[in-house]
C-alpha cells in the first residue's frame, strides 16, 4: 500500500499535469495578497465575500460560456454583448407588452439567448465560416438589435429582483454564489455525457475525431447552445446587479472573458481545460483588480502626501494580468510537452512487453 507521503506526492503530480494547475497557483498568490492588504479580520466578513460574489459573478458565468466553446479552438469575442440581449430583452419586454408577467419576460430572454448562440453555431459549424470573423460580425448584428430595442440606459427591474440577488442564504451564503454552483453543476451533467469526450476530441484535433466517425458539427452546435445558457444566465444576473438596462454594458465582458480562460489554464488551439480553469481565471481577474485597489487605498495612509489616479491603478493590475498571461502561456507548453514525453515513455514500455 501506499504510504500517506507518496500517496501526497502522487496526488500533486496529478495536479501539476491538469489543465487548471496555472489558474490554481495564479488564484491562490492573488487570493492571499489580497488577505494580506485587507487583513484578515476584514477580509473574512460576510458582506465582504457577498460583494465579490454579487459584483463579479456575471464575469464568472460569462467566462464558463467562453470556455465551453474555446474547449474546440473557439473564441466568441461577441458573448458580451450577447449578455447585453438578455439584459435588453428581460427588461424592455414587460414595457412593450403590457400585462406580461416578469418570468414569462425573462423566459423569452433565455430562450433568444440560445436562439443567438445556434445561429452563431450554426454559421461557423455548417456553413464553416471562421469563428473569429463569424463573432466579429455577431457584435455588430446583436448591438444593432440591442440599440433597436432600447436606444438608451432606461428601465427598471422589481425591487425583489435585486434584492434576492443580494440576499444571503442563512445569513451567510451570497445567493449569487449558489447561482454559480448551480451553472458549475450544469457542466458537472455535462462532462459525464459522451459529448464531452466528442468535443476534446474535435478541439484537439478536428480532422482526426471527424475520421474516427466523431460528428464534429452537431458536438459544436450543441458547445453553442451551452454557451447560449450560461450567457443567459450571465444576463440575468447582470440585470439583477445593475436593476436597469443597458444596451452595451455587457460588452467588456467578451475580451475579459478570455482573458479569464487563458489566465485559468484554457489553451487558445482547443482540447486542453476544465470549467475549473474559467473559476480560477476570473477569481484571479476579480481579486487582482480587488487587491491594487485596497492597496492604493491604503498607500496614502502610509506615505503622507501619496496621489494617484485610477489611471494607475488600471496600469499596475493591467500589468499584473499581462504577466499571468505570459506565464499561462509558457505552462501550458511545460504542461503539453511533459505529457506528450510521459506518453512516448508509456508507449516505449509497452512495446517492450513481451507476451
Amino acid at each position: 500500500m501506499m504510504s500517506f507521503a507518496e500517496n501526497l506526492r502522487d496526488r500533486f503530480r496529478k495536479l501539476q499535469r491538469s489543465p487548471a494547475y496555472t489558474g490554481l497557483v495564479l488564484f491562490a498568490i492573488v487570493f492571499v495578497i489580497n488577505i494580506i492588504v485587507q487583513t484578515p479580520g476584514r477580509f473574512f466578513t460576510v458582506r465582504n465575500i457577498a460583494l465579490i460574489f454579487t459584483k463579479n459573478t456575471p464575469l464568472a458565468l460569462v467566462t464558463m460560456g467562453q470556455l465551453v466553446l474555446m474547449l474546440l479552438g473557439i473564441i466568441d469575442i461577441s458573448i458580451g454583448v450577447q449578455m447585453s440581449f438578455v439584459n435588453v430583452v428581460a427588461v424592455m419586454l414587460p414595457a412593450y407588452i403590457p400585462g406580461l408577467p416578469l418570468p414569462a419576460a425573462w423566459a423569452a430572454a433565455f430562450a433568444a439567448a440560445i436562439v443567438i448562440s445556434l445561429t452563431h453555431g450554426a454559421v461557423v459549424a455548417v456553413l464553416r465560416i471562421p469563428p473569429l470573423l463569424t463573432s466579429f460580425c455577431m457584435i455588430y448584428i446583436v448591438k444593432g438589435i440591442n440599440l433597436l430595442i432600447m436606444p438608451k440606459p432606461q428601465g427598471k427591474v422589481p425591487e425583489i429582483i435585486y434584492r434576492s440577488y443580494d440576499a444571503n442564504l442563512l445569513g451567510f451564503i451570497p445567493v449569487s454564489a449558489l447561482i454559480v454552483l448551480f451553472c458549475y453543476l450544469i457542466w458537472a451533467y455535462v462532462r459525464r455525457t459522451p459529448t464531452m469526450k466528442h468535443v476534446y476530441a474535435a478541439g484537439g484535433n478536428e480532422r482526426n475525431a471527424y475520421a474516427n466517425g466523431i460528428n464534429t458539427t452537431v458536438a459544436k452546435l450543441k458547445m453553442y447552445v451551452l454557451e447560449g445558457v450560461y450567457v443567459a444566465m450571465a444576463g440575468f444576473c447582470l440585470t439583477a446587479m445593475s436593476a436597469a438596462g443597458n444596451p452595451i454594458m455587457g460588452e467588456s465582458y467578451g475580451l475579459r472573458s478570455i482573458s479569464a480562460c487563458i489566465l485559468g489554464g484554457v489553451s487558445l488551439a482547443g482540447g486542453w481545460g476544465t470549467m475549473a480553469c474559467a473559476l480560477f481565471g476570473s477569481g484571479f481577474l476579480v481579486l487582482i483588480q480587488n487587491s491594487v485597489f485596497q492597496l492604493f487605498n491604503l498607500l496614502p495612509r502610509l506615505i503622507p502626501g501619496f496621489i494617484a489616479t485610477s489611471y494607475w491603478q488600471n496600469l499596475v493590475s493591467d500589468s499584473i494580468i499581462l504577466l499571468g498571461l505570459v506565464a499561462t502561456v509558457f505552462t501550458n507548453k511545460a504542461q503539453a510537452k511533459a505529457l506528450k514525453e510521459g506518453f512516448v515513455k508509456q508507449m516505449g514500455r509497452f512495446q517492450n512487453v513481451k507476451f
